[in-house]
């Protein structure tokens, strides 16, 4: 899969709010950052491992915005994987850092907020 392919796929699950299409996007193994993760009690260091604590938090996540929405900005592709640069619902600008596996899914995620 192509990374321009990914982040259609990426922004099209989230944006239609489909838990499964978007956990389908990442490894068993995945290790996903976020400062969100600590701020709803996941983890205090902000990173979980493994699908089900990811669909745990992406759970949260969803219920907790109910207009919850990505607008694409930019697609960076570097040498093991790209970073997906968004607005949110809320008109904050965001990056999602994805590296990838040889399968096309994504085993380590860094979730990135602007704080301006």
């Amino acid at each position: 899969m192509n990374d321009a392919d990914f982040a259609r796929r990426y922004y099209e699950a989230w944006n239609k709010r489909d838990l499964e299409a978007i956990l389908a996007l990442y490894a068993e193994d995945i290790e996903f950052s976020s400062p969100y993760i600590a701020a709803l009690g996941f983890s205090p260091d902000g990173v979980i491992h493994g699908k089900p604590m990811l669909r745990a938090y992406f759970e949260k996540a969803l219920e907790r915005a109910p207009r919850l929405t990505f607008t694409p900005e930019a697609l960076c592709v570097g040498a093991r994987g790209h970073t997906l640069f968004y607005r949110n619902h809320r008109g904050e600008r965001a990056a999602e850092t994805h590296e990838m596996d040889g399968l096309g899914l994504v085993v380590r995620a860094d979730a990135t907020y602007a704080t301006e």
